[in-house]
């Protein structure tokens, strides 16, 4: 595969795209069975998902699991005050979403209701492509890295951590690498989990 950033996403996106429904479904079921097993999972309250999109893992079934499980789910927002950075609103079941200029789902709340990524205990990130060291290739609009790049400068306390969702065949060998993407902590997909940052999993 060559190392355009702009090539992978349009090779990874159209193969996502070709996927029937019946295999995103049983690929989001094995997603919410291997994150499901993780102590990090089990360990956080406040979790952070979203809403899929282009062929993307849906998370339903976590979220569902989630919600059994009394966990606090939230969702990106993006088109409060600034629009670079997201905000993250919590979601229950019965609770109003509307759809943002990109056309994906968000919650109908105020910017006093939301939560700040530093407020979260997990982030699940949806991606383009990954590799084993923990880079991620997202669509290009930068909103994750603007949001969380605090993290860089922290060395101990680290909260939220961040995993990658994804389809076993978004792992490529190395991605192009740029100075402020924000790496993550583990990336799980239909077949995988991998910790990238040793943490306990």
């Amino acid at each position: 595969m060559t190392s355009s950033r702009a090539d992978i996403r349009k090779q990874i996106r159209k193969q996502r795209q070709q996927l029937s429904e019946s295999q995103r479904h049983e690929a989001a079921l094995a997603i919410t069975d291997n994150l499901a097993r993780t102590h990090l999972f089990r360990q956080s309250r406040r979790i952070a998902g979203f809403m899929a999109n282009d062929g993307e893992p849906t998370l339903d079934p976590l979220m569902e699991l989630a919600w059994s499980r009394r966990k606090q789910w939230h969702l990106p927002i993006i088109g409060l005050p600034n629009i670079n950075h997201l905000w993250f609103g919590r979601y229950d079941e019965d609770d109003a979403l509307m759809t943002n200029h990109y056309g994906i789902p968000e919650p109908a709340i105020a910017l006093h209701q939301t939560t700040p990524a530093w407020g979260l205990d997990l982030v699940l990130m949806p991606l383009v492509a990954f590799d084993e060291n923990g880079n991620r290739l997202g669509m290009g609009k930068g909103y994750y890295d603007r949001t969380l790049k605090f993290l860089r400068h922290r060395c101990h306390w680290r909260k939220p951590r961040l995993v990658g969702i994804a389809y076993e065949f978004q792992k490529i060998d190395q991605l192009p690498y740029q100075p402020w993407d924000i790496p993550l902590d583990a990336i799980v997909t239909e077949q995988s989990v991998y910790n990238v940052s040793r943490i306990k999993l």
